[in-house]
């Protein structure tokens, strides 16, 4: 046999063709409609500029929507959604040259490409499709993940997928027999259910059975592609959309910024107040639980759910659109006349009378579904850990902070005690309301210097509300200031002039304090003409590196970890490890997850010690919050729902000695949760730059004594 002239014929035993293209005109029809209305819904939500930078778009798409590289976190789920994505991408692909042969008159499906891929690779895949689905299933039904959704609907998909394949193999295994297809060999599937059926099956039988199956396999597909756009399959669309429209930016950077002049209310409380990418998002969500299971108040019993607050808006704009966009007035009347019928209903949600101005008002979306509870908002620390989880890049951090934004500037209702550092930070310009302590105590007898008293100033240490004003972290400041000094470096502070960058302030929710801050701020740094900064505090870091930027602050900004790391290997620091402790490194989440610093601190950790330092289980980007950002510091959590105890057991369970931190917020939470869990073990919590002012004194001392 000439393999050149390997084809098969396209509509064996199938007449009346036409049916099937009037049957795909209702198809399209349902599911164009469906598309219409998500596009419908999105259009209503504010302008978000995400398509620039077009390249990195699509370079994002091939990795997270095309290679999956997120969803391969989890290797047994990445397998399964692998083989199911790339099998029907196959499949699609083989569909769409049968039907530019058969309607177009092409000779794609011939030869070579008959047997390779027509035949072989689209058997395999399709075969593929189903072990896919035979694993999800399994860990569906069977480990039942707590992060999962359970719904009816899932199973149809998962029955539905593996029908339409196990269909598609029977049509061909038919064929195959049927006809003595010579090239039935290069169909090893589709081969297998030929050989069983010529055992078991007449001719005739075969071809009556292909036939209904065949139509069969028609209905059930057209039905499947219908219903597309109504189920969660919809994410095979919303997904790599949502992707493309990632936000590039780091994820320190992706709050929202208020316009202040323009603005008439602040904060989100209504999907209208929502952007169109946030509306997306709602859309996007595969309902796979990743982020709900990193989140770090859910994992120690709270109530927040990243998960459920999208899960639960979605269903609010589907379920409930009119009231949501505000387009049903209370008294059922819309645009002068009365609505009746699935166009009545009242807004807003309580049902009461009210004028037809206040009807208008979108459904309020705070308490209007249990994730959204203030109780759960007021639990976020804002690790960003649920949006570096996601596989199809959602931004959930970023709502909660809206939402929290309304409350707090609409509403002012939030805990006492964030009220409480803010009403510091308004008063004081620090959020520590009960301190004595001054913001240059730490430096007694440094000799440090204010930056009014150096000229060209190589280096601004921006200290920081809790380098200067924590007892404890005023020894990281020092530590930190000395090796500078050790190394020579030109540096100088702001003393009384520094105020609080205005973080927790923002994550908190009141935007128009942290402007305030951050302006006043900026004015004293162009006084003193500072261009390069260098701050203990990631959360300072990011504010400075990623925020401040848009009122004009533009400075090297560096973690201290960085630049202390920097002197080291310029020889400007020569540190001789003598000790012999054995360290574990926490990640700051505003460090490494949000700005991607991992390597610094851990080489200040590797030549501080002898030792070959300790990874915690999650660690790096997947490191777990200490508890304290998002304003959380502020807060007095449960004995139970403590989430520094968690990252506490986590410390303890590497057998270190020394935990290392690079946050002053994360000092504070893990030395209260080491103490509450060490028992009669010896740990301490100790910043690196306190680990490399140990190993450097040392060094400084011998020099000394070699000079003499």
């Amino acid at each position: 046999m000439n393999t050149a002239d390997a084809t098969r014929q396209i509509y064996w035993n199938i007449s009346h063709i036409w049916v099937m293209y009037l049957l795909l005109l209702p198809t399209a029809a349902v599911a164009g409609y469906g598309i219409y209305r998500h596009f419908g819904r999105w259009r209503r939500g504010l302008p978000a500029a995400r398509f620039d930078r077009p390249v990195e778009r699509v370079q994002l798409v091939a990795r997270h929507a095309l290679a999956q590289k997120r969803t391969s976190r989890n290797r047994y789920a990445g397998l399964f959604h692998r083989l199911i994505t790339y099998g029907f991408i196959i499949l699609t692909i083989a569909t769409t040259v049968v039907a530019l042969d058969a309607d177009f008159g092409t000779t794609i499906m011939r030869g070579r490409f008959y047997l390779y891929f027509q035949s072989f690779v689209v058997d395999l895949f399709g075969a593929l499709v189903m072990l896919g689905i035979g694993m999800a299933a399994a860990r569906r039904y069977l480990k039942r993940p707590k992060k999962l959704v359970y719904t009816n609907e899932a199973s149809l998909i998962l029955a539905a997928i593996f029908l339409m394949c196990l269909q598609g193999f029977l049509i061909e295994g038919w064929r195959i027999a049927a006809t003595n297809d010579p090239w039935g060999a290069w169909s090893p599937f589709g081969n297998l259910i030929a050989d069983a059926s010529r055992w078991l099956m007449s001719v005739k039988a075969m071809q009556w059975a292909h036939w209904g199956t065949w139509w069969f396999h028609l209905v059930v597909s057209f039905a499947f592609i219908a219903w597309l756009p109504y189920t969660k399959m919809m994410h095979v669309i919303t997904a790599p959309l949502n992707i493309y429209t990632a936000n590039l930016v780091p994820l320190g950077a992706t709050l929202k910024h208020i316009d202040f002049e323009k603005t008439e209310s602040f904060g989100v409380n209504s999907l209208r107040g929502f952007t169109w990418k946030d509306l997306l998002d709602l859309d996007a969500c595969t309902e796979c639980g990743r982020c709900t299971a990193v989140c770090p108040a859910h994992i120690v019993g709270k109530e927040l759910s990243p998960r459920d607050i999208i899960l639960q808006l979605r269903d609010l704009m589907h379920e409930r659109p009119r009231e949501a966009f505000g387009l049903v007035p209370a008294n059922g009347v819309r645009n002068g006349a009365r609505a009746v019928g699935a166009d009545a209903g009242l807004t807003p949600a309580d049902h009461e009378p009210t004028t037809d101005v206040e009807a208008r008002k979108p459904l309020a979306i705070i308490g209007a579904v249990p994730a959204t509870s203030p109780v759960s908002l007021w639990q976020c620390t804002t690790c960003a850990a649920c949006m570096e989880a996601c596989p199809v890049f959602i931004e959930q951090m970023p709502k909660i902070v809206d939402l929290r934004r309304h409350l707090v500037m609409e509403e002012a209702d939030f805990p006492d005690s964030m009220q409480q550092a803010i009403t510091s930070l308004e008063k004081r310009g620090h959020p520590f309301s009960g301190t004595q302590a001054t913001r240059v105590d730490w430096a007694q007898g440094l000799g440090v210097k204010h930056a009014s008293e150096v000229k060209d100033v190589e280096v601004l240490l921006w200290v920081g509300c809790g380098g200067a004003l924590v007892e404890r972290n005023q020894r990281v400041t020092r530590a930190t200031a000395q090796l500078l000094a050790q190394a020579g470096v030109n540096f100088a502070i702001m003393g009384r002039e520094e105020k609080c960058s205005g973080d927790p302030a923002r994550r908190i929710g009141n935007e128009f304090l942290f402007e305030t801050l951050a302006k006043e701020n900026l004015d004293n740094l162009n006084k003193y003409k500072v261009r390069k900064i260098i701050t203990a505090c990631p959360h300072c870091f990011n504010t400075f590196k990623n925020e401040y930027p848009r009122y004009g602050g533009r400075f090297e900004v560096y973690h201290h970890s960085e630049y202390l790391a920097h002197l080291v290997s310029a020889g400007k620091l020569k540190p001789l490890a003598e000790s012999e402790r054995k360290i574990t490194f926490h990640d700051p989440c505003y460090l490494g997850r949000q700005n991607g610093v991992y390597d610094a601190p851990r080489t200040l950790v590797r030549i501080s010690s002898r030792k070959e330092p300790a990874e915690m289980a999650r660690s790096r980007e997947k490191s777990f919050c200490c508890g304290g950002g998002g304003g959380m510091s502020f807060i007095e959590e449960p004995p139970d729902q403590r989430v520094n105890q968690e990252r506490a057991r986590e410390v303890l369970d590497t057998g270190a000695d020394t935990v290392a931190v690079g946050c002053p917020f994360c000092m504070t939470m893990l030395e209260d949760g080491i103490n509450a869990r060490k028992g009669s073990r010896d740990v301490s919590v100790m910043d690196v730059s306190e680990l490399l002012w140990e190993a450097a004194k040392p060094r400084v001392a011998l020099e000394t004594n070699l000079n003499v």
